[in-house]
């Protein structure tokens, strides 16, 4: 049996065997109960034993379990502390690492894909790999130019493997559900599956990179590498140093967390504005900080990893976003109401109070009611408490909403982001960014249209 294969074997079985040790540990449940136990403590108990064996399993592994795993990570703020403690260094881990693909593999594919004397396009390449992701690993070295590069080698079989193991979680995504409250999992590993074939496309990735590279040339707060070369399953661009997000989070300093914060919260905004593209994997390992922003080398940019999954918006972020979030603010329920149901927010078979609608919405928008907001793993926690509680009005209203396939990608993105921004525990002006960056936030002067007609 080739290596491949049995990889895939080994693979395949640890993933199968998640949902015997969920039920395994069900079992113990029940038993504890038996003797005397409270609900709540053994269910707590039972929470982070098969947390901790799910992100055991997924960090020992590649393809979609990765990929999963490194999706849900950004979510971990909203888990219970109790909860959550234990297994975040994992969490964190699945964020930054893998496990190394040999090194004859990776010459072997180097050799195919940029041919025999592909020795000769390096002045230095390092063997050991720099970091590793859910389909490839990254090595450092030296173009033959001189420039310092990052080289993105795709594991042979990565699309197979990727499928197959999200198909696999697909399977029991019910059980994984109640680790992150208030969160469907079975449409997150299905948008994954979706993306797989542009993710493995190197090809649109260095697009999507380029692009963004050139439009943020010079910029004084976001800096993305070039991209050097590209063929398929290999990627090569500029390399840049920098402190991983994953260690701010955890290290990082006050000043550092909050810089940080306020430039994710730019990118998020900015980039589909000033691109057409939304970067669509906001997990911290895609993240560096980086000395040497506008005010020198004591202030810090943004670097910006990976456009492996990006989402087309020629347009920038769609404008209902900014209208609906600045009516809201304003009070306007039936305006938010009808803006909703006109985007298929809320399905024609279906009637709300507006005024319900507005309860709902308010609470999550707070980080924009005001000048500056705090992101905290306390209220990050709140507000999936809110909405995953069946006793709630919170939860009966969510059931009942429904979200545009146009919007899936946005919604995960953002929400994401703000994860990341929970576990920085960052302070940033989120209003700032909305009024520079979203489309329909700050309504339109019509003395600015009268003006254009009367130019043209």
């Amino acid at each position: 049996m080739s290596d491949l294969p049995r990889k895939a074997v080994t693979r395949t079985a640890k993933l199968a065997a998640l949902p015997l040790g969920i039920a395994g540990r069900a079992t113990w449940g029940f038993g504890k109960r038996i003797v005397g136990e409270s609900a709540e403590l053994v269910g707590r108990e039972l929470q982070q034993r098969t947390a901790e064996q799910l992100f055991k399993v997924l960090g020992e592994l590649k393809g979609g379990a990765m990929k999963f795993g490194q999706a849900l990570s950004v979510f971990e703020s909203a888990l219970p502390e109790e909860v959550a403690g234990p297994y975040r260094a994992a969490l964190t881990k699945l964020q930054e690492a893998a496990p190394p693909m040999p090194t004859r593999t990776v010459h072997a594919v180097l050799e195919e894909r940029l041919g025999e004397g592909w020795h000769e396009l390096f002045l230095e390449f390092e063997d050991k790999p720099a970091a590793a992701a859910s389909i490839g690993q990254v090595h450092r070295g030296v173009w033959h130019d001189g420039r310092e590069v990052a080289v993105k080698v795709q594991y042979p079989g990565a699309g197979e493997a990727l499928l197959s193991d999200l198909n696999q979680l697909s399977r029991f995504s019910r059980l994984l559900g109640p680790l992150i409250p208030g969160m469907d999992i079975k449409p997150l590993i299905a948008e994954l599956k979706d993306r797989v074939s542009e993710e493995l496309d190197y090809g649109l990735e260095a697009q999507a990179q380029q692009a963004h590279a050139e439009e943020f040339t010079d910029d004084p707060d976001v800096l993305v590498p070039q991209v050097v070369h590209q063929s398929d399953q290999v990627l090569v661009t500029e390399w840049i140093d920098g402190i991983p997000l994953s260690e701010i989070i955890s290290d990082g300093t006050q000043e550092q967390r909050d810089r940080a914060g306020q430039l994710l919260a730019r990118f998020l905004f900015s980039g589909p504005a000033r691109t057409g593209l939304l970067h669509a994997d906001p997990h911290p390992g895609n993240f560096r900080l980086l000395p040497g922003g506008p005010d020198g080398e004591d202030d810090w940019r943004l670097g910006v990893l990976d456009f492996g999954t990006v989402d087309r918006l020629p347009g920038g972020l769609p404008a209902t976003i900014g209208e609906s979030l600045r009516m809201t603010l304003d009070g306007e329920a039936e305006a938010v109401y009808e803006l909703l149901c006109a985007e298929g927010f809320v399905k024609e078979t279906i009637e709300l109070d507006p005024d319900a609608v507005m309860d709902y919405l308010l609470p999550i928008i707070e980080p924009a009611q005001v000048e500056e907001f705090t992101f905290t793993r306390g209220w990050m926690r709140s507000q999936a408490a809110r909405v995953a509680d069946p006793r709630s009005p919170a939860y009966q209203l969510g059931k009942q909403l429904n979200l545009p396939p146009s919007y899936l990608l946005i919604h995960r993105v953002t929400l994401s982001t703000i994860g990341v921004l929970c576990q920085l525990g960052a302070t940033v002006r989120l209003r700032e960014e909305l009024e520079e960056w979203l489309p329909g936030f700050v309504p339109e002067d019509p003395a600015d249209g009268e003006e254009a007609v009367a130019q043209a």
